[in-house]
């Protein structure tokens, strides 16, 4: 595998690889989340913020600002991976220029854009400004495709939802050839509503043009809806390894980053983790959240992880001038890490996960088998 690779205009990407050094020293966040927004236009049953029924006017008042977004940046530690969520993020117009704040300041390797797909114009000029401004990092857009019209429509509140997510993928797909350094990507949340239709979501985003990558994500959180944590775990179990095994036959799409093939064997076994840790409601991992992963919350609150309770918040990064190594050594921060450390922690999220494989060496062996049966 090749340490880093070219982009448009002679730029050499960032190097996964330099974080390597975290495997023993985990003591600096190096995949950050932040929540930019709980606005949106579509209004999903298994979307933890409808829990709070938030106004837009109100969710909008009490977002991160670009200045303060842009202290926190210039205080936040080189990143492998940076993650914006919501919310759409799409709804904010300074959004190109927050992800050029945390390019500049922080150098990720990946940065990652979800989006719901559905104001094709709006996310399409936006992601085009990002990967001008951003061309040493690979930039991934993740659309949500959660099942064939009718029932991605009415998961998500919103007639025509699938078919503008597909307008959106479609538009989108013509800027890979001018940015190498652009993958696209479809998510799907498995729960009761998407779980009967999953294996032909997988077969119907395989046979679509310009997409990378395809993952499915076990629905979680404090939801309003709550019977859509109630998904058929062997259904779910079923659904994976079928997508596993069309990316073992090259019927999948791949990443299109240096350390591609490591990150689609790691897809593989976060499944399975994910699907024991849910069977058996106990921690299969060590969990370094806190440690080398970080939330930020649309309101400025700090978190180990997306378990928005106030039992984790690390404090509140405002009352730290946006200086995100203040918060982290403080005591309230200190006395959350070590509770996760001492008491343990789990949960399905596969984000967090995903640095629990990579960053523990008692997984590579599974990870080295999975790796090795991908061509």
């Amino acid at each position: 595998m090749a340490a880093e690779a070219g982009s448009r205009g002679g730029h050499r990407r960032y190097s996964p690889f330099r974080h390597l050094g975290s495997v023993l020293y985990k003591k600096d966040p190096l995949h950050l989340t932040i929540f930019l927004t709980r606005r949106c236009n579509q209004r999903c049953s298994f979307c933890f913020y409808l829990a709070a029924d938030t106004s837009p006017a109100a969710a909008k008042a009490m977002e991160l600002s670009l200045p303060e977004l842009e202290q926190i940046a210039a205080s936040s530690p080189p990143l492998l991976w940076l993650a914006f969520s919501g919310g759409e993020i799409f709804l904010r117009d300074d959004l190109a220029a927050i992800t050029a704040s945390f390019y500049r300041h922080t150098r990720p390797a990946i940065i990652l854009l979800p989006s719901n797909g559905l104001d094709t114009p709006r996310i399409t000029a936006a992601v085009s400004d990002i990967l001008r401004r951003c061309p040493r990092s690979t930039v991934v857009v993740k659309l949500s495709l959660d099942g064939p019209p009718a029932v991605h429509d009415a998961l998500r509140g919103v007639p025509g939802s699938h078919a503008a997510c597909l307008r959106t993928a479609a538009e989108l797909g013509k800027l890979q050839g001018q940015w190498p350094n652009f993958e696209l990507g479809i998510n799907s949340v498995f729960c009761p509503a998407t779980q009967e239709s999953m294996r032909e979501t997988v077969d119907f985003v395989a046979g679509l043009p310009h997409i990378n990558t395809h993952t499915i994500s076990l629905a979680r959180g404090d939801l309003a809806d709550k019977s859509q944590l109630a998904a058929d775990l062997e259904k779910y179990h079923q659904a994976c390894e079928y997508l596993a095994q069309k990316l073992k036959k090259r019927q999948a799409a791949t990443y299109r980053f240096g350390g591609a093939r490591l990150k689609a064997a790691q897809d593989i076994l976060q499944r399975r983790y994910i699907l024991a840790t849910a069977r058996q409601g106990q921690a299969q991992l060590p969990c370094y959240a806190g440690r080398l992963n970080l939330v930020i919350a649309d309101d400025g609150t700090v978190y180990p992880c997306e378990d928005f309770r106030s039992a984790m918040a690390m404090g509140n990064i405002r009352d730290f001038d946006g200086k995100l190594k203040n918060l982290l050594a403080s005591p309230r921060a200190r006395e959350v890490v070590a509770a996760i450390r001492r008491h343990g922690c789990f949960c399905t999220h596969e984000c967090y996960m995903m640095t629990n494989i990579l960053f523990n060496p008692v997984t590579w062996p599974s990870l080295l088998k999975e790796y090795l049966q991908l061509r």
